[in-house]
């Protein structure tokens, strides 16, 4: 898949984007809101970069790299999907934060999806990120009544859900 916004180009992980890549998946802001797991070593980070390589390569997921100026500024990933049914989860980096570009990403992803016949598309976000809710609310996504607790990181986090229809 490979989509342009006014600013981005949204496309599958290449080569180039791992040390960027390996940044994103370990940095600790990223780390408070997007479940990523602690890395032992540098290899293990390489392989989830790998796997998300892969994943945005495939037929049947939906993965890939939010690009701004042929630099990597963020990613977004498939969490599930089912009967016309897609669950997303996303990161931009917090040097591009408060800019527009994941509003302008998930507004670019939610219209390709409908257009591959999604008819139902969700995310959640923890109730302290209020970015990443208004995020979903600008892209036309409207709450849920889905609720959790999810423990992350040795702290129980109230995660909300955001979804919209075609």
């Amino acid at each position: 898949m490979e989509l342009r916004t006014k600013r981005l180009l949204i496309r599958p992980f290449l080569a180039e984007d791992e040390e960027i890549m390996l940044r994103l998946l370990t940095d600790s802001k990223i780390k408070e809101t997007f479940m990523i797991p602690d890395f032992d070593c540098r290899e293990q980070v390489l392989r989830l970069f790998l796997r998300y390589q892969d994943l945005s390569l495939s037929p049947d997921r939906i993965a890939g790299a939010i690009v701004l100026d042929d630099r990597l500024i963020g990613f977004f990933n498939d969490t599930g999907i089912k009967d016309g049914y897609i669950e997303l989860g996303y990161v931009i980096d917090p040097a591009f934060h408060n800019q527009g570009y994941m509003t302008e990403t998930l507004t670019a992803l939610i219209a390709h999806l409908f257009e591959q016949g999604f008819r139902e598309i969700g995310a959640g976000a923890f109730v302290e990120n209020p970015a990443s809710l208004r995020v979903m609310e600008k892209a036309g996504m409207i709450r849920q009544e889905k609720e959790d607790d999810i423990e992350y990181r040795g702290l129980v986090h109230h995660c909300v859900y955001y979804h919209i229809c075609k």
